[in-house]
């Protein structure tokens, strides 16, 4: 049967309970379009041996009746969760030959559901960026590229292979990380929604670290029901992580429903920032109204700090990644250059093991957390964030959602940003406070920019409640009935 790579997971997973479809079949689906789609570059490591050995397993215990949740489904793993045997890199060449022996909880819980690797997807070096464009192997290309066109696009980041492979049908679903947008970015730049659940929803244990109070793992789909069976699967409690919430995990895709009525649904004012292309604010007006002809009450409210949300993020994320990188010394694992003696190899390990942007960010931590500057940056840094907080708990008083854009453009050219790092990091405006506050947050396709690119609108929630953000972002896709595909999207 052609076209079973273009099934999202809820249509193939009907499909597999009836025996209409294998296992097999779907994942040669899979490993065919990701074959033909290689010069997207959104994967660093394929398995198809291991995907089709998973999915024979499933097609047999679909066929005694013990699917599970993801049984026989194909997923994509961004290449920062550690799977035990398979190659993890985090895009560096720190780790370019890391291969775990252990298993991050949540590809464990992944495959204890019975969902099929096909592959390690690409993302920004050690999920640092915003445009997929800093991995030691190279960009990635947004599937929304035309044909021919030089430099592609980007497909946001860090996220972007994972965002990449869904959008261009390589995969039905596919997991991410996000720290400061590295979910919600990629998905708004190519056209499908992806989802950041509250900070300890999902287990961090197991993933490469960035910034450790921000890190959240979380799901991109090509609709709001495929991300919630993905995120259901992903969820849960993990006495290794310190930092997950020993909370039941609610069926997601059971209670879905486009239900806004009586929702009250604030527009934060602060989000108007200078500069946003008018498109992007006509579309978020739009996205306003769907909602508000569905039931919905729309509120303008003030997040005050918001403006300071990113330098805020841009101090403690680069703190807790000089601390959490200070650990590839070139002596336990990763690369190792040998020098003239220990500090040497330091260095020289280091040095040529990170890429440009990962050692600006190192530097940039050091320096603040620095005793001559820990008070002045770092310090103040954290008051603020707690202000943040603040700001979002005094709204979610008399809101049940935040609406706002997902991202102040449409994706860019590849290298057109890559001179001017403040620029690049402007494009997480719209999603670090999120991060700062813990919350949970969405984007899901809502529209083409003028040049048919496509664009995202963010719904924000309060903590825990993942189930009234699907609420509204099911709404809002209902209303926009986005059904564009990318160019460069894969035919099997």
């Amino acid at each position: 049967m052609s076209g079973l790579n273009r099934l999202g997971l809820i249509e193939a997973r009907e499909l597999l309970r009836r025996r209409a479809i294998s296992a097999v079949e779907l994942t040669q689906s899979c490993l065919a379009a990701m074959e033909r789609g290689r010069r997207l570059n959104a994967f660093i490591t394929e398995t198809p041996e291991k995907a089709l050995a998973m999915a024979q397993a499933a097609d047999a215990r679909l066929a005694r009746g013990e699917g599970r949740l993801l049984e026989g489904l194909p997923i994509a793993v961004k290449d920062l969760f550690c799977t035990a045997g398979v190659r993890t890199t985090a895009a560096s060449r720190m780790l370019a030959n890391f291969v775990p022996f252990y298993e991050s909880t949540v590809t464990a819980k992944l495959w204890a559901e019975g969902a099929v690797l096909l592959g390690k997807t690409n993302l920004d070096e050690f999920a640092m960026g915003s445009s997929n464009t800093t991995s030691a192997f190279g960009p990635v290309i947004n599937p929304w590229t035309p044909p021919g066109a030089s430099p592609g696009l980007v497909p946001g980041g860090s996220s972007g292979g994972s965002a990449a492979a869904v959008a261009a049908f390589l995969c039905p679903a596919a997991t991410g990380t996000d720290t400061g947008g590295s979910i919600r970015q990629p998905a708004s730049f190519c056209g499908i929604v992806g989802i950041k659940p509250t900070y300890g929803r999902c287990s961090r244990w197991g993933i490469v670290a960035f910034a450790s109070s921000l890190d959240q793992a979380g799901a991109f789909a090509r609709s709001v029901a495929d991300a919630a069976l993905l995120l259901q699967a992903m969820s849960g409690f993990d006495p290794k992580d310190s930092t997950s919430a020993d909370l039941p995990v609610p069926d997601w895709p059971a209670s879905l429903a486009p239900r806004v009525r009586g929702l009250k649904i604030g527009i934060p004012k602060e989000y108007r920032v200078p500069g946003m292309p008018a498109e992007i604010e006509a579309l978020w007006a739009r996205g306003a109204e769907w909602l508000r002809a569905q039931g919905a009450e729309i509120v303008e409210v003030s997040l005050p700090l918001t403006r300071y949300a990113l330098p805020t993020y841009y101090i403690v994320a680069p703190a807790e990644a000089s601390s959490n990188l200070a650990r590839y010394d070139g002596m336990r694992y990763g690369l190792r250059v040998a020098g003239r003696d220990l500090v040497d190899t330091y260095k020289r390990s280091r040095g040529e093991g990170f890429g440009a942007e990962v050692r600006r960010r190192i530097l940039i931590g050091t320096y603040v957390l620095s005793a001559g500057y820990y008070d002045a940056y770092y310090l103040k840094a954290q008051k603020v964030r707690r202000k943040i907080v603040d700001d979002f708990r005094r709204v979610f008083e008399i809101c049940d959602a935040l609406l706002t854009p997902t991202a102040p453009s449409a994706a860019f050219r590849i290298g057109e940003k890559s001179e001017d790092p403040v620029s690049m990091y402007l494009n997480d405006v719209f999603t670090v406070p999120v991060n700062l506050a813990g919350l949970p947050g969405i984007s899901v396709p809502a529209g083409l920019s003028r040049e048919g690119l496509p664009l995202g609108l963010q719904v924000i929630g309060r903590p825990w409640d993942e189930a009234t953000i699907f609420q509204v972002a099911r709404a809002l896709e209902e209303a926009a009935a986005f059904t564009a595909v990318p160019p460069g999207a894969v035919e099997v």
